[in-house]
């Protein structure tokens, strides 16, 4: 049985706004919430004065253990939820990746089981990777039975996890039939791999290479695709990891003109640009290397005004931990570098030192986008994302005073790099509950294997079945097999 614990003297900050009092968890719930509460016997207090109680931490984008360009990331679900934790996160949203022709199913199933070690609750997004009678299927039996209500479309990765257009317009249309959100990652991988055959021609095979083969207008031009199918269709789209003004823009401009689509921002776009990649250092470049790639420095206030404005709204970190080992299989050619960094602890600390404390966000702004817009958007508000009584224990104390320097030698992740490395960061953690259990503690991290859960997500209910019977009266062509 947990113990109970009243959080006494903080002020709580929800995306709705932000009040002192005081926080009794009981039984893995919020079980009251109010000025003064009376400490019940055996609940232990926690001292807030000064800090502020905030609803944990969503990342609805990690790749925990993904077996990736012939390697497997270093972070687990172990060792990567217990990084979150260590940061203020208390959820992740992972994804499930079938292999081109692999039932969805098997692939999930895989998932699970490696998730089982997780130390945070944890969910799952799931990639459809190719089309056919047994993916429209396992679509349903994912949603209906296992609590999945999103699925994942990569536009890039050609001759691997490519999705073609055909692929996207049927799993677009069986997601709003189930009362799903299909998620994108936007880059034209024809043009991708265009450009990598080009630069390399050029004999630029070192990590320099790798955002001259990504350019703005590759991401771009997948997401307005993205986008207008999206909008033919009827159906709600979110688009991952934008990382550059031109696919914030287009966000804007279908929001603008009354289209669901919803955008998600990486904490390392915000803050880490392009030069990273015209070090000399290879191990240094490499480590770098992500899709989309860092961009000029210019995006960042794009991206920055997104998230200001409520056109982008969820921050996470593509969390997908690469050695420098793995990373030196792309040595002498750029392309077989291993894409992914790391985060996930840092993203709150990121977000509150370059937001909060420069005036970009506000407290309750930077609630919205690190917790309470991903628990609406898959699902899971009110249980996550805010701390009102009935909701799940996952809190965070935050002292905005405490200061530390990030880096690779006191981060929790296994990976041997941090993207932040030496940046000073104020604002952090003091005390991280999950499911009302105290799992750090003023740098202490107190967690096992095994005690987080799978997070079932429900279908989205008669928002989504209006768009369904609308676009069926309007298009009545039969669903595409």
């Amino acid at each position: 049985m947990n113990t109970n614990y009243l959080i006494r003297g903080g002020t709580v900050v929800n995306a709705e706004g932000m009040a002192r009092a005081d926080v009794l968890l009981a039984d893995g719930r919020v079980a009251a919430l109010g000025p003064e509460l009376a400490c019940p016997a055996g609940a232990q207090t926690i001292d807030a004065g000064g800090q502020y109680v905030l609803p944990g931490g969503i990342d609805p984008h990690t790749h925990m253990q993904l077996p990736f360009m012939g390697t497997v990331t270093r972070d687990d679900f172990f060792s990567g939820t217990a990084a979150a934790l260590a940061g203020g996160t208390t959820s992740i949203i992972d994804f499930v990746i079938p292999d081109p022709q692999q039932p969805l199913m098997d692939a999930y199933r895989t998932w699970r089981g490696w998730a089982e070690k997780s130390c945070a609750d944890y969910g799952f997004h799931v990639a459809v990777t190719w089309w056919g009678d047994s993916v429209h299927a396992d679509m349903g039996t994912l949603v209906r039975e296992e609590g999945v209500n999103s699925f994942k479309h990569f536009m890039a990765y050609k001759n691997a996890i490519m999705c073609d257009d055909e692929t996207l317009v049927n799993s677009f249309r069986r997601a709003l039939e189930l009362g799903a959100m299909p998620t994108v990652h936007a880059e034209n991988g024809e043009l991708v791999f265009l450009l990598q055959q080009q630069m390399k021609a050029q004999g630029l095979t070192g990590p320099e290479g790798h955002p001259l083969s990504r350019p703005p207008a590759v991401e771009a031009e997948a997401a307005q695709r993205a986008i207008a199918i999206a909008d033919v269709l009827d159906v709600p789209i979110y688009v991952v990891h934008v990382s550059c003004a031109e696919s914030a823009e287009a966000i804007a401009r279908a929001r603008a003109k009354g289209q669901r689509v919803y955008g998600e921002v990486l904490a390392g776009h915000l803050v880490v640009d392009d030069s990273v990649y015209r070090d000399a250092r290879f191990d240094f470049a490499a480590a770098h290397v992500m899709s989309p790639p860092f961009r000029e420095k210019s995006h960042q206030q794009a991206l920055w005004r997104g998230l200001q404005s409520g056109q982008l709204h969820t921050t996470a970190t593509d969390h997908c931990t690469f050695c420098a080992e793995q990373k030196a299989a792309g040595r002498l050619d750029f392309s077989k570098i291993p894409n992914g960094t790391g985060g996930v602890e840092e993203r709150l600390a990121v977000l509150w030192s370059e937001g909060v404390n420069t005036g970009r966000l506000t407290p309750s702004e930077f609630v919205a986008v690190t917790s309470a817009n991903a628990a609406k958007l898959f699902n899971l508000y009110p249980r996550k994302g805010c701390v009102a009584v009935g909701a799940d224990a996952d809190l965070v104390v935050w002292d905005p005073a405490a200061t530390k320097t990030l880096s690779v030698q006191t981060q929790h992740s296994l990976g041997d790099f941090n993207i932040f490395e030496g940046r000073q960061v104020t604002g952090l953690p003091s005390h991280t509950f999950s499911q009302g259990e105290l799992v750090y503690a003023q740098g202490e991290l107190r967690v096992s294997p095994g005690r987080g859960r799978y997070l079932k997500r429900p279908p989205f209910g008669p928002q989504f079945e209006a768009l369904a019977r609308k676009a069926a009266l309007a298009r009545p062509s039969p669903v595409l097999r």
